[in-house]
């Protein structure tokens, strides 16, 4: 996955995070959608996460994977 420094993370716009409000889970490409829906399984495993927020990420995560080129 690309590496993705601070400074091009505050610069991506709040569309490019599964939760905009919180700018959190970036999936601005494939790699990144993934790995997205990869940590919100391990939150709802640990339960720091609802299933429902999980299902809002992947529909997210899966919409950028089916569209995005690598």
């Amino acid at each position: 996955m690309a590496e993705l420094s601070g400074k091009a993370r505050d610069k991506l716009p709040a569309k490019d995070f599964a939760e905009p409000a919180k700018r959190a889970y970036p999936i601005e490409d494939k790699a990144h959608a993934r790995n997205a829906k990869a940590r919100a399984s391990q939150a709802v495993k640990a339960g720091r996460m609802s299933k429902a927020e999980e299902g809002k990420i992947d529909k997210k995560a899966d919409a950028v994977v089916k569209t995005k080129k690598t």
